[in-house]
């Protein structure tokens, strides 16, 4: 009942605010991504795409249908309007109206109407306002300009930063369509063209549109489709076999399948995505996409990966966060040794480019100790520390030409969140400028590339000799030179030795948080806001592919044992996502993977015990977002050894069923 009370007070909350001025930005604090009611919506959408005052544009209009393809656009209303099932005199009204709005369109913009431009499936959401046609037209004018990339043609931006994307967050799976010859336009210009509204159901359109238009982001349709291919990734990589058409129009009919139900899942989960993704590119690429003011089609087309702005860079790294999902970068120097020493930011971890051709071997176990370096970085929470690799060249072709090499290897061996500095370490300096020494560490003016172009650098004049450099970066830079076998030991005793590693002396200071102090833990568990510094482990603790057990869902969660069983989708750390159930019983959590092929059949995933559970964290922008973490009372803290997290729908109800049941194992101990 009070679910419903609350359900009220929102919409009453909405009905005032459109009463008065109020903004998109109001809608959204108030709606929260929410479906509308039908009685409100039309005036929501004005609102959100700034329409609400704009008059009527259609007294332009001279009612002469005179287009070159004229009879074709005639056509296309007529044959759509036939399938909309309504009686003859309001097909003839709408037919009517579709032909006047997109003919004026037409001239007022001086260009041709397309055949399957998804116009006219463009225009039926907002037919279903039921508002006067010259609204109509204001607000399909609106989407189009704001919404639908400009760029969206087979060899458009839009389809190369989708790629990207893909590249960024599934790089297997992107590796996979690129074997078969499958770019994004083959799959979903429609879904670009007509924001989804010619493959989903007109339910699920007008619901996706209610989220959209309240979000205010265009660059949302992005998260959006990549979603949709992830979250079919399974599926797509098991028709390794088929031909490249049939994968083609699978992935185009993913859309399909969605119900309005879903909606909002689907749209959390691309906000989810958007927070774990680096903003600068999109910054740089809005004013191309949308407003066609700049040409960066060449850069997109071409780009080795996702490039990330200087400016975020030293943003990200200049700031501390608590959330474990926002951007933070690992920033990988692959410039030569003589260049780092001349000038680098002190969180750099530096990879010589050249060991990857000259030392193969000594540049794969430098690859380990890269990898120990983040982890340790991670674990400590240091400034320095981040999931998503941010690579680092000269900014001079003739340089990065190796530094694209060594990014080439990381995507070849799928590592997920890799990214390229644009604009290299010239980027930096002239970013600090004037400030240079104070936020470069080792700067030599004499060897610096921007400082001394016209300086040609040699091994003998490094201005910071081998193995003097403070921090674990810098010793590992310095090791880089040595012989092959002295690279090795010398690496791997940083690797198996972490406690003795310089990494402290860089990473830990009396500023950094290693995690937040609980008191009394012992046979305490929490439930809180995911707010805290614990580093995100994940032990894998599943059960074995060959011992996975195959269950019938429904006979499970009538088993006498089991309290509760929750729909939920379960999320890997490398942002994978999987149909789930999670069951809850008197003494165990156990996540049951759905098969996709069996209907009603799931795998058990993994059992854990619910004494094991030590916290129980939400995040306060993604409340559905919950995460259970394991672990045991190590002293007056609280040691993290595993966790799992899901999107649950009924996640308040589940997380309190969770917790009663550990409250009830708690008093029978006492």
């Amino acid at each position: 009942m009070a679910c419903t009370d609350d359900d009220n007070h929102w919409v009453t909350e909405l009905e005032n605010a459109l009463s008065e001025e109020c903004s998109a930005t109001d809608i959204y604090c108030i709606c929260k991504g929410k479906a509308l009611p039908e009685n409100l919506r039309s005036e929501v959408w004005q609102i959100c795409l700034d329409v609400r005052d704009k008059g009527n544009q259609l007294d332009h209009f001279n009612e002469v249908y005179d287009l070159p393809n004229q009879q074709v656009l005639r056509e296309d209303c007529t044959n759509f309007v036939s399938n909309l099932g309504n009686d003859e005199e309001d097909k003839l009204s709408v037919i009517s109206d579709l032909e006047s709005i997109l003919t004026f369109y037409c001239k007022s913009r001086n260009i041709p109407y397309v055949r399957s431009n998804g116009w006219i499936e463009l225009l039926l959401p907002i037919l279903t306002l039921k508002v006067p046609r010259s609204t109509t037209y204001n607000l399909f004018e609106a989407i189009r300009d704001t919404y639908i990339p400009q760029s969206c043609s087979s060899d458009g931006n839009a389809f190369h930063i989708l790629r990207l994307l893909l590249l960024y967050h599934d790089p297997e799976l992107c590796s996979f369509l690129d074997t078969k010859r499958i770019t994004p336009d083959k799959y979903c210009l429609t879904w670009f063209q007509s924001l989804f509204a010619a493959t989903c159901s007109l339910g699920v359109v007008i619901n996706m549109w209610d989220y959209y238009f309240q979000q205010s982001d265009p660059f949302f349709i992005f998260f959006l489709s990549l979603i949709m291919v992830i979250n079919a990734r399974e599926q797509i990589i098991s028709m390794k076999n088929e031909s490249r058409e049939k994968i083609i129009a699978s992935l185009a009919n993913m859309p399909c399948g969605l119900e309005a139900d879903d909606v909002s899942d689907f749209c959390t989960l691309a906000q989810y995505y958007a927070l774990k993704t680096p903003v600068s590119f999109r910054n740089d690429l809005m004013q191309s996409l949308y407003n066609g003011r700049a040409d960066n089609s060449l850069l997109v087309s071409q780009a080795l990966c996702l490039p990330v702005s200087v400016h975020e860079l030293v943003e990200n790294s200049a700031h501390e966060t608590t959330n474990v999902d926002a951007v933070r970068f690992f920033l990988v120097d692959c410039r030569p040794i003589e260049h780092y020493n001349a000038g680098h930011l002190p969180t750099a971890f530096h990879l010589d480019c050249n060991l990857m051709l000259q030392e193969p071997n000594a540049f794969a176990t430098a690859v380990q100790g890269l990898l120990s370096a983040q982890r340790q970085a991670l674990a400590h929470n240091s400034n320095a520390g981040g999931e998503h690799l941010c690579f680092l060249g000269s900014g001079r072709n003739d340089e990065d030409q190796y530094t694209h090499m060594v990014v080439a290897s990381f995507l070849q061996k799928h590592t997920q969140y890799v990214s390229l500095l644009t604009g290299g370490y010239i980027a930096i300096h002239n970013y600090f400028s004037d400030n240079i020494n104070e936020f470069l560490q080792d700067h030599n003016p004499k060897y610096c590339i921007v400082c001394a172009p016209n300086y040609i650098a040699k091994t003998s004049h490094n201005n910071t000799k081998a193995g003097q450099s403070s921090d674990l970066f810098g010793k590992i830079s310095a090791a880089m030179k040595s012989k092959s076998a002295e690279v090795t030991g010398k690496l791997m005793d940083y690797i198996v030795n972490p406690n003795n590693s310089p990494i402290q002396e860089r990473h830990v200071s009396s500023n950094d948080r290693i995690g937040r102090r609980y008191r009394d833990v012992a046979p305490v568990f929490s439930i809180d806001d995911d707010h805290d510094n614990v580093a995100p482990v994940e032990v894998s603790h599943q059960i074995d592919d060959d011992q996975q057990e195959l269950v019938q869902i429904d006979k499970l969660v009538k088993n006498a044992e089991v309290v509760d069983h929750f729909p939920c989708q379960e999320v890997k750390l490398n942002g994978f996502m999987y149909k789930s159930q999670l069951i809850v019983t008197h003494t165990e959590l156990i996540v049951l993977r759905e098969v996709p092929d069996i209907k009603g059949a799931a795998e058990v995933i993994v059992k854990r015990p619910l004494s094991a559970i030590v916290k129980i964290t939400a995040r306060k922008r993604h409340p559905e977002l919950i995460t259970f973490k394991y672990g045991v009372p190590d002293g007056e803290n609280l040691k993290i050894s595993d966790m799992d997290r899901f999107l649950i729908p009924n996640a308040d109800k589940a997380t309190k069923v969770v917790a009663d049941q550990i409250l009830k194992q708690l008093k029978a101990k006492e």
